[in-house]
């Protein structure tokens, strides 16, 4: 595990992940995750694991432009979970994580909805 800066509050997620994504770092980019985490991507297809995630990324980064940071909306915390989202910038709908603390009072994402799709009608 590299030595990268912890989530100290949910919101710093976000952040985090920009920055990891924009230097290409699929490794920081996993380490935002529980060990037994969801992420719902690619589109349509549920990756799971830290490890898996890890793999996914260190795939799609490659070809992936830079990421532009989203102010995120309002946390809504409970206990030690938390709700995490933001509007995407180019206004496709919402990006949603479920977050929880960890012993040592750092955040990790549990479950990460990165894209939302409108349904078919």
């Amino acid at each position: 595990m590299t030595d990268n800066e912890k989530a100290l509050k949910p919101e710093d997620l976000t952040r985090l992940f920009v920055e990891r994504a924009n230097a290409k770092d699929a490794e920081g980019l996993a380490q935002l995750y529980e060990e037994d985490a969801v992420m719902a991507y690619p589109p349509g297809r549920q990756t799971v694991g830290r490890a898996a995630i890890q793999k996914l990324w260190e795939e799609a980064l490659p070809h992936m432009p830079a990421f532009a940071p989203e102010e995120p909306l309002p946390t809504l915390i409970s206990g030690d979970l938390a709700l995490t989202s933001t509007p995407p910038k180019d206004g496709s709908g919402a990006r949603a994580q479920v977050v929880r603390r960890q012993p040592d009072g750092s955040w990790l994402r549990v479950l990460d909805q990165p894209e939302f799709q409108k349904p078919a009608g």
